[in-house]
């Protein structure tokens, strides 16, 4: 053989052993995304968020609205490896924080259906970014939306939840006592307890896949200005999601702590199989000057608090993140390479520690 053949013939064998053996991965922001790789995106434009695993990792539910199919979020399933998207929700009112029952074809959720039709009204933008505490209930259903059971009945806020890892019980943020609390109660709606007192807000809790903690965001005001300025949103059913830090308690409400002290909005926490870590979303990282939005992305920690370590590397948004039960796979919501600015779509990528 021709010695120039040869080179060539060799030249193009290393190159195509070395392009199988390093596929590009078009979908990571930064070479420092080092625990993200094979990233698939499993929707495709509009609003998707708070995007969860089934115990299985087979499935995925999230919240989500696109191409005006519907006027607010409704709660969608859909295989994570893709295909068709279900409606699980009544598509009426407006909904948010799924939650597969582990054990079961069953499903909690959020929705304000049962107090109107209609979507509740945005807050007034005057009043900067503030989250609206609107009249949701927790309800359970099968995945494919039949036997709808509302499992909270009283006035106001009862949103944010999820369910153990036994499938026993649900935590949820409620107002019912006068203030943004942590409740856990049973699979049915039944032996409703409450875990937190202090004044503020508590809130987005999930418990560790062992079921032996609770991890939360939680916004405590101190000073005056900052105690008038949440007492007076929260009479007019509003919260301001600025400053909120980590926590964590055991499941009747004991041994809390606090993991992060940024002062900036940190939330999202999901704790990692290991039950040595906690990934979550803040904009506490570097901001560019003049920015309009602050820049969020996703950080781990330890439960001491220590090792703080940056997993994305986005300049919009990256959040809502939570790992399968074996720590394999891992699913978030982002702006990244969306059809507009504002889309934020669901990914998933295997997770390498």
């Amino acid at each position: 053989m021709h010695f120039r053949s040869l080179l060539i013939i060799i030249f193009l064998s290393f190159a195509i052993n070395s392009f199988a053996a390093k596929p590009a991965d078009s979908l990571r922001l930064s070479g420092e995304e080092k625990h993200l790789s094979n990233i698939r995106k499993l929707t495709n434009g509009g609003e998707n968020a708070e995007a969860y695993f089934s115990p299985d990792g087979k499935l995925v539910s999230w919240q989500g609205h696109w191409d005006n199919n519907y006027p607010a979020d409704q709660i969608w399933i859909k295989p994570s490896a893709g295909g068709d998207a279900k409606l699980v929700s009544t598509g009426f009112g407006k909904t948010t924080c799924s939650f597969f029952v582990p054990g079961t074809d069953r499903i909690v959720w959020c929705s304000t259906h049962e107090h109107s039709k209609d979507a509740p009204p945005e807050p007034d933008k005057k009043l900067g970014y503030v989250w609206g505490l609107d009249e949701y209930d927790l309800f359970s259903s099968n995945i494919d939306g039949s036997d709808i059971t509302r499992l909270t009945d009283t006035p106001g806020y009862d949103a944010e939840s999820a369910v153990s890892p036994d499938g026993k019980s649900i935590v949820f943020t409620s107002v019912r006592n006068g203030d943004l609390d942590l409740y856990t109660m049973d699979i049915d709606g039944k032996n409703v307890r409450q875990l937190t007192d202090t004044y503020g807000y508590d809130g987005g809790p999930f418990f560790s896949p062992d079921g032996k903690w609770i991890v939360f965001r939680s916004h405590l005001p101190k000073t005056n200005p900052e105690v008038r300025r949440y007492r007076d949103l929260f009479e007019n059913k509003m919260v301001a999601p600025v400053r909120f830090e980590i926590q964590i308690m055991r499941p009747d409400g004991s041994e809390r702590r606090q993991l992060t002290d940024f002062g900036v909005a940190s939330f999202a926490p999901y704790m990692h199989p290991d039950g040595k870590r906690v990934v979550f979303c803040t904009n506490y990282g570097p901001q560019k000057p003049g920015q309009r939005m602050p820049v969020f992305n996703l950080y781990m920690i330890n439960l001491d608090g220590t090792g703080i370590e940056q997993v994305t590397f986005g300049e919009t948004f990256d959040g809502f993140p939570m790992w399968t039960n074996d720590g394999k796979q891992f699913i978030w919501c982002s702006n990244r390479f969306g059809p507009s600015s504002h889309s934020t779509n669901i990914f998933i990528a295997d997770w390498k520690n």
